[in-house]
């Protein structure tokens, strides 16, 4: 029996919960189609519950700190506590559980000291580093904290192994948490190719209506939290840009939740200064379903962030047969395959971005090419290749 625990942020599962707690969700499921049963643990925000997600997944939420949401930068506060709601549950006279998998630094903070006292295995995902993000960021964001890139540090060293998204995470482990390269495993998040598919929408009027979203007009997506890491700012200079040069602009839809709200009012300002307010929707966090909606109605993805350790947007954008726009940097590298799911950027430069947007809209032969071998490529990411490449890791460290 596994347990994987996440940053007692948000619960698994839910729609607006984030890529992270969509991944987990994923290869929970396939890890018990694979007949391993597996607890998904987080933090309660209100009274705790224990809950089947689907057969061999339970969902228990402990009780750390008060049963109230809490700020990210607070999470820090209740890692001892969340740590220790998870050895009462894991017991510690004879442990429930085979192995630990923590995902995101706040949860391996709080369970590896669980996991060395109990003699565990013990694996750690991070989904984000902070030095990567400081490394790649965004104008007027803030830097990770010092104690969050201590803390990743502290893992990366004591993890028996260690799960990244992509190469260019691999790097900035080894680089720069100095973690031991014979403990690192590289696996690539999958896709739902059935939920994500270019069928979804035969037409996309309801997904449009339901949105608030004119017809007959091309629709540029960005999805993902609103704030400066993602770069949203840019996707609509890339509009404005568009607009210039042919008089005409698509519609820019920004689907996610405000992370910032200083930097939602910023991205209205910019868009009324550059004249595109009005072709500008901010359609709030979206369900999984919707979101498969909105991207298989797309004509274009715009993946505009400064940092990715992956980048699953891209990739169910391409699911749904949307080729994407990319930055040529990180993660991305990987996710996006160019010339065949997308385009890579090699610059931030608005203009560069809208001269590839606008020779994909001039022609639809080539986008309707780019939509299919857009397919091909996320159908080789699957959440079943995933579950069986951790599978690996766990046999792995069963055996020493």
């Amino acid at each position: 029996m596994v347990s994987m625990h996440t940053s007692p942020a948000a619960t698994p599962g839910r729609g607006d919960a984030g890529g992270m707690n969509v991944a987990i969700l994923a290869l929970a499921s396939s890890l018990a189609s694979r007949g391993i049963e597996v607890d998904l643990l987080t933090r309660a925000s209100d009274t705790p519950i224990e809950k089947q997600l689907s057969e061999g997944v339970m969902l228990r939420t402990l009780a750390a700190g008060a049963p109230i949401p809490m700020p990210k930068g607070r999470l820090v506060d209740v890692a001892d506590e969340f740590g220790e709601a998870v050895a009462t549950l894991v017991g510690r006279q004879a442990p429930r559980y085979d192995l630990l998998h923590a995902h995101y630094w706040l949860s391996g903070l709080a369970t590896l000291p669980v996991a060395i006292e109990l003699g565990l295995p013990f694996v750690q995902s991070f989904h984000t580093l902070g030095a990567m993000k400081n490394r790649e960021l965004a104008p007027g964001d803030e830097p990770e904290p010092e104690g969050r890139l201590r803390g990743e540090a502290f893992l990366g060293s004591q993890a028996d192994a260690i799960v990244a998204g992509s190469a260019a995470e691999v790097s900035a482990l080894i680089d720069d948490l100095r973690a031991p390269p014979d403990r690192l495993w590289v696996i690539p998040p999958g896709v739902d190719t059935e939920l994500f598919t270019p069928g979804r929408v035969a037409n996309d009027s309801d997904v449009r209506k339901y949105l608030g979203l004119e017809t007959g007009r091309p629709l540029l997506v960005v999805a993902g939290r609103i704030q400066p890491l993602k770069d949203q700012e840019l996707a609509i200079r890339v509009l404005a840009e568009v607009h210039a040069s042919r008089g005409w602009a698509p519609l820019l839809v920004i689907a996610g939740e405000a992370a910032d709200d200083e930097y939602r009012r910023r991205l209205e300002r910019v868009a009324a200064d550059l004249g595109v307010a009005a072709d500008v929707r901010f359609v709030g966090a979206l369900d999984r379903e919707t979101l498969a909606d909105l991207l298989a109605a797309a004509t274009l993805t715009l993946v505009t962030s400064h940092s990715e350790t992956f980048g699953l947007v891209a990739l169910e954008s391409a699911a749904s047969g949307t080729p994407v726009i990319g930055f040529r940097g990180t993660g991305l590298v990987e996710s996006i395959a160019d010339g065949e799911s997308g385009t890579l950027v090699d610059s931030r430069e608005p203009r560069d971005w809208a001269i590839v947007a606008s020779s994909l809209l001039d022609d639809a032969a080539r986008l309707e090419r780019l939509g299919i071998s857009a397919r091909v490529h996320a159908e080789g990411f699957t959440w079943a290749t995933a579950a069986a490449s951790l599978l690996g890791v766990y046999e792995s460290l069963k055996r020493r």
